[in-house]
């Protein structure tokens, strides 16, 4: 098994050659070790590099993945280059609309373990997309519920076929963390996540003119291999620090995560709403310097503006979070049910602020430090969004659960 040092820096490498270039790279590599790369990156990079293969090294690959992967890999080559097709990763969590509540927790315990689920898929024996199970829904119903009546059957899915700058549009709106994908029948192809589709759309944002977003040094394809060298690299340097400091804030409330077990169901929960608030703001602040809606003298308010709605959603959202922890806690047999919903409800509190700031801030910061927001952004704001969510609620509970 490689080792993470080395996962990192061959993931670090690839990230940023060209497709044609990362495939000589990952060809020198055994099977193993290209998976993981792969598995590792932005999937729309990992499908254009896999495409650029060989055919011995990726069987090698496909071999060498997990069975989930290989197949969404291979899967998606069908669909045109540049589509939402070659975005997808594989659905973990479906299940049949036959299971009750408490068989589906049970499964999610063990999927989690392996994956990061926000939403569970409800299919039928032809997989065909039946209803979305949001979490809070699942952790409020009756152990004995059937899923088919806590489901929600009202679904808005992507179609694989579709133009990211098309989905991109379907979605602008909506703002969910991860879109179910199905083909024309209904049946479900695959996912997509929100932030890997804004990430796609933004190297488009990035290319308008230097002026439109603040910045005078775009990349460009004619850019000379050593100023392209000094673009990339930073930020890729920078973005594997961050990933070490989001890890070291969970390992430094591991005692407290062994001694209330219970706290690690959440922490998806906070995670996924603070980046859902962060992205908004986000989203909202880069629309705003693309299109020249933000003019000198509104950055104060953006940034009121933005802080206000993370905490009125935050608070409003709270309440629900809390009310879910409460059941849960008291199910689970927990001796500080209520305790542990106030926790919630401040660290939901707390995180949506912050994510709404940063999604505002650092927009405003990269340009005026002469970097790309658009391409730059989405580093620090899921830095912020993990490390304030999780630092948050991991300090809160070992100050109040005793």
């Amino acid at each position: 098994m490689i080792a993470r040092e080395e996962l990192d820096k061959l993931a670090a490498e690839i990230v940023k050659l060209a497709p044609h270039e990362a495939a000589e790279v990952i060809e020198k590599q055994d099977g193993e070790a290209g998976a993981a790369a792969l598995g590792a990156i932005n999937p729309l990079v990992a499908q254009q590099i896999f495409h650029e293969l060989g055919d011995q090294c990726r069987c090698e690959i496909l071999a060498a993945a997990s069975p989930e992967k290989a197949r969404q890999w291979s899967r998606n080559e069908q669909y045109p280059e540049d589509s939402v097709g070659w975005l997808m990763e594989p659905p973990v969590a479906v299940f049949r609309p036959t299971m009750t509540v408490r068989d589906t927790i049970e499964a999610l315990r063990k999927l989690t373990k392996k994956a990061f689920i926000t939403y569970g898929y409800v299919t039928d024996e032809s997989n065909k997309l039946l209803g979305i199970l949001v979490m809070r829904d699942l952790m409020l119903a009756q152990p004995d519920q059937r899923l088919s009546d806590i489901m929600l059957a009202t679904i808005f899915a992507l179609k694989p076929e579709m133009e990211l700058t098309e989905a991109m549009k379907a979605t602008v709106n909506r703002h969910y963390p991860v879109y179910p994908v199905c083909d024309a029948d209904g049946r479900l192809v695959g996912l997509v996540r929100g932030q890997n589709l804004f990430e796609a759309r933004a190297i488009e944002i990035s290319a308008q003119a230097g002026s439109m977003v603040g910045v005078e040094k775009e990349e460009r394809l004619s850019t000379a291999f050593s100023r392209s060298l000094r673009f990339r690299h930073p930020w890729l340097q920078v973005n594997l620090l961050t990933c070490f400091v989001a890890a070291a804030v969970v390992g430094f409330f591991e005692s407290t995560l062994e001694r209330i077990v219970l706290l690690a169901v959440f922490l998806p929960v906070l995670a996924g709403q603070s980046g859902n608030t962060g992205c908004q703001a986000l989203a909202v602040a880069l629309r705003g310097m693309t299109l020249g809606d933000l003019k000198p003298g509104d950055e104060r308010k953006l940034v009121i503006k933005e802080g206000m709605l993370g905490l009125l959603n935050g608070a409003m959202v709270g309440v629900s979070a809390g009310v879910g922890m409460f059941i849960y806690a008291t199910m689970q047999g927990s001796a500080h049910p209520m305790a542990l919903a106030l926790v919630v409800w401040m660290a939901m509190v707390v995180s949506c602020v912050v994510s709404g700031l940063s999604g505002a801030l650092i927009p405003l910061l990269l340009r005026k430090l002469g970097a790309d927001p658009a391409t730059a952004s989405s580093i620090f704001l899921t830095t912020a969004t993990d490390v304030i969510s999780m630092g948050t609620f991991l300090g809160l509970a070992s100050i109040f659960v005793k």
